[in-house]
C-alpha cells in the first residue's frame, strides 16, 4: 500500500504525518518515535511503502492552527485507520473528548459501555496510530497522574497544558 510521508515542525518536535491517496490521515507521530510509527503501520496494514511527499493543505492548516491556539481546528480532520472493532470504538470515543477535557482509563472504558475493559482500553489507546488528532494524550491515570504516552510524557504534558486541561503539578 503506497502512503505519503510528510513532516511538519511543531513546538514539541518534528511530526511525521502519513496520508493515503485521498489525502486522508493514516498516522501521525514524532520524528524521534519513527520506529514506533513504522511498527504500528505494519501492524495495521502489513507491508507499507512510505513515499516522501507534500502534506495536504487541509491537514497542514488544521495542525498549524491547533498549535497556534485554535484547539478545535483539528476536530473535523478525517482519519482512516485499520484496527479491531474494539480499537476503532476506543479511537472514535477519544475523538469525542474535546480539547481541555480529560478522562481516566476507567472513565473511557465506561464511556464505551465496557467498564471492566480498562486494560484492553489502555492497549487500544497505545495502539492509536494518529497522535493528537485521535487524542490519546487526554487519557490519564485514575489518580490524575500522566501515565503512558507513545510520544513521551513531556509531550503529553505539553499538549494537555496547551489545551488548558486540569492536570496536577
Amino acid at each position: 500500500m503506497p502512503l505519503t510521508l510528510s513532516t511538519l515542525p511543531t513546538p514539541i518536535g518534528s511530526s511525521l504525518i502519513v496520508t493515503d491517496g485521498d489525502g486522508v490521515l493514516r498516522a501521525l507521530d514524532f520524528d524521534d518515535y519513527r520506529s514506533r510509527m513504522d511498527q504500528l503501520l505494519r501492524r495495521h496494514y502489513g507491508r507499507v511503502d512510505l513515499v516522501p511527499g507534500p502534506l495536504p493543505s487541509p491537514i497542514r492548516e488544521a495542525l498549524t492552527a491547533y498549535f497556534d491556539g485554535d484547539l478545535s481546528a483539528i476536530d473535523a480532520l478525517p482519519t482512516r485507520t485499520n484496527g479491531t472493532d474494539f480499537q476503532k470504538r476506543v479511537w472514535a470515543e477519544l475523538r469525542r473528548l474535546r480539547a481541555g477535557e480529560i478522562s481516566s482509563y476507567g472513565g473511557m472504558a465506561a464511556r464505551i459501555g465496557q467498564p471492566t475493559a480498562v486494560r484492553a482500553l489502555g492497549l487500544a489507546n497505545g495502539a492509536n496510530p494518529i497522535a493528537i488528532i485521535v487524542p490519546c494524550h487526554r487519557v490519564i491515570g485514575a489518580d490524575g497522574s500522566l501515565t503512558g504516552y507513545g510520544g513521551g510524557l513531556p509531550r503529553k504534558e505539553w499538549l494537555l497544558r496547551h489545551e488548558g486541561a486540569p492536570i496536577r503539578g
